[in-house]
């Protein structure tokens, strides 16, 4: 399916401006990180984005919210992005920073877990459209944008091709800090929790 970003990015808003996004499964890197403080630059990120903790402050700096809250209870199979079984929670993206760099301080997305009648913030994604980026993977941190995978269903186009990393700033994930999924992360059992399957992969652009 043939689509441009613009055209995406408005079919996403009507569907509730759902971005999900993941890394490729867990590598030898995320299992070295489980456990350990963020390094000092992530630290400083964090930090310049505390203010996020309150949901109300995304929004009104330009988050808006997906809705739904995400997991993976099957984690990844064959062909698609390999997760680890585990939640994601609710995303918040704000379409004024997608683009084709990355900036520390401007994550495209920020992430909530629900908790009783609260959204605690747990993590930061940057993510990049797989037409944005052109033959470049994206970078970050010194680590790669993993992808490029096909849109998250049911709140995102499948058209919209993408490159992504989650980076688990306040919350601890037991598989690194920048694994897709985390299984501290559940979702509750309401009209508005999904529990998906992990989106195919495609073709990087040469």
């Amino acid at each position: 399916m043939a689509m441009t970003f613009q055209r995406c990015a408005k079919r996403g808003a009507l569907v509730g401006l759902g971005i999900f996004v993941a890394v490729l499964g867990a590598s030898p890197l995320f299992a070295q990180q489980a456990g350990k403080s963020l390094t000092p630059e992530l630290a400083s990120v964090r930090a310049a984005l505390d203010k996020y903790r309150d949901p109300i402050v995304a929004v009104h700096d330009g988050y808006l919210s997906s809705v739904g809250c995400i997991e993976y209870p099957e984690g990844g199979q064959e062909g698609s992005m390999q997760y680890l079984p585990g939640g994601m929670g609710v995303h918040f993206l704000n379409l004024q920073f997608v683009a084709p760099t990355l900036d520390p301080a401007r994550p495209q997305v920020l992430i909530y877990q629900p908790v009783g009648d609260r959204l605690e913030l747990v993590a930061a994604e940057w993510f990049v459209p797989s037409e944005l980026a052109g033959p470049v993977r994206p970078k970050i941190f010194d680590m790669e944008l993993q992808g490029p995978m096909e849109g998250h269903k049911p709140l995102m186009p499948e058209g919209m091709h993408h490159y992504d990393l989650h980076v688990w700033l306040w919350k601890d994930n037991p598989a690194g800090v920048f694994s897709p999924t985390n299984a501290a992360v559940t979702c509750p059992k309401s009209s508005y929790s999904f529990a998906e399957t992990a989106p195919k992969m495609v073709p990087h652009k040469h």
